[in-house]
């Protein structure tokens, strides 16, 4: 029987930002691969528990655990109760972020350095905490969700710092992936466009024209994507199907940011 390259069975993972929308979707289809999920969260713990409570009970293995990937300890302890619990980190989905939408000229500081503090500096911290470990271990697979706004200037809304975060995490994909190399470690993204979530419905309820004519019409699939649609390219990345893929980000717009 010829192996399953995409089988993630004795894999641990940890997945930021799971409690809801992407990071939800991309913990189930880790689980329903074999992997171990570790469903980060900063403030919805019930939400957590349900993840956890799903992923269990379609027979695998998951764990809550509090913290926010801003914040260096947090990162670092997050890491270290994984490896406690589980023995090691073979995984590590970077989906935590957020979006403060606002003109440049109108933009507080605080605004922006918070974007950058959860976005990029997140990625960082995480991505440094795991990769210590990956190091350690001789493997390991870190997969960044970056965006579409990390290579155009979506529109109509305006929200500059979330795009500069976004082409921050590309770059810094790209660099640990060089770095990280020689220690068998791959580092890639995916950059989504527009993804049906809590958020894009909140926008979709109060500005339908926008998702209709802007988001929808801008792909050549004429239509916003489901989270769903990010989980084979992330096993893919997070498996051995991709053993010769790092530094890549890949592209899941529905063709946007074609034209």
């Amino acid at each position: 029987m010829t192996k399953d390259i995409f089988d993630l069975t004795g894999r641990v993972a940890i997945v930021t930002g799971a409690s809801r929308g992407i990071g939800e979707t991309l913990a189930k289809g880790l689980a329903a691969r074999g992997a171990t999920v570790v469903v980060n969260y900063h403030s919805a713990a019930d939400r957590a528990a349900q993840v956890v409570r799903a992923i269990e009970d379609a027979g695998g293995r998951a764990l809550a655990i509090r913290a926010d990937v801003s914040v260096e300890a947090d990162a670092d302890r997050l890491v270290a109760e994984t490896v406690a619990a589980f023995g090691r980190v073979d995984i590590l989905i970077n989906n935590a972020g957020i979006v403060l939408p606002g003109a440049a000229e109108n933009t507080p500081l605080d605004d922006w350095r918070r974007t950058m503090a959860v976005n990029l500096d997140g990625v960082f911290l995480m991505s440094r905490a795991a990769g210590r470990q990956m190091i350690a271990q001789r493997s390991g697979s870190i997969i960044s969700v970056g965006s579409m706004s990390g290579r155009i200037v979506n529109w109509p809304f305006r929200h500059a710092a979330y795009n500069v975060s976004k082409a921050g995490v590309h770059m810094l994909t790209k660099a640990l992936a060089t770095e990280w190399a020689e220690h068998n470690i791959r580092v890639n993204a995916i950059a989504p466009g527009y993804i049906r979530t809590e958020l894009t419905d909140e926008v979709l309820r109060e500005h339908p024209d926008v998702v209709a004519n802007h988001w929808a019409a801008g792909a050549v699939q004429n239509r916003i994507g489901g989270t769903e649609e990010l989980v084979g390219a992330t096993v893919y990345l997070a498996s051995d199907a991709a053993s010769f893929t790092t530094g890549e980000i890949i592209t899941i717009d529905g063709g946007l940011t074609l034209r």
